[in-house]
């Protein structure tokens, strides 16, 4: 398994509340891991992340209309949808991502990877850790390129998965 990391800056600065120490406001979501486990006889992919989004689950509901009663409509409850992931990174020589999204179209059976995202606090301790199973690309995009930018080339690569599983530390 691949680990990579990103930036750190402080978490929200605790306060003392009836005596007791309490963080304000949560974590900074700026210090995270990325691992991104080996598919069937494939490398391991090597990327420094700068952004991660898509962390979602959603209830789908469905819309009861009952015969006789105009005033509501019951709503009922239905799956779990969860969304794909996008991780960002600056490009590197090496299109391993965009070796991996061909592949994954090519290839039979599809090369399916375990990915995890950890949270991790100011001291270096794991906060919270989401896995999502057999994750498999379904979007990449390259970077824009622009003759007078001076910023980095940045790619990004979109992940569907077939579930997310937290793990609190």
């Amino acid at each position: 398994m691949a680990t990579f990391i990103e930036g750190i800056t402080l978490s929200p600065p605790s306060v003392s509340v009836n005596g007791a120490q309490v963080t304000a406001g949560g974590f900074a979501a700026n210090r995270f891991y990325v691992g991104i486990g080996k598919g069937q006889g494939a490398k391991e992919i090597q990327a420094v992340f700068t952004e991660l989004s898509g962390l979602q689950v959603e209830m789908v509901l469905t819309d009861y209309e009952e015969g006789g009663t105009n005033n509501f409509v019951h709503r009922l409850p239905g799956r779990l949808k969860v969304g794909n992931i996008t991780l960002k990174h600056g490009l590197t020589k090496s299109n391993e991502f965009l070796q991996w999204c061909l592949a994954a179209a090519l290839k039979k059976p599809m090369d399916r990877r375990n990915v995890s995202v950890a949270l991790y606090d100011q001291k270096g301790n794991a906060v919270v850790k989401w896995n999502f199973i057999r994750a498999f690309p379904v979007k990449w995009v390259g970077p824009q390129f622009t003759a007078d930018s001076t910023s980095v080339a940045i790619e990004s690569v979109e992940l569907a998965h077939e579930g997310l599983t937290p793990d609190t530390q």
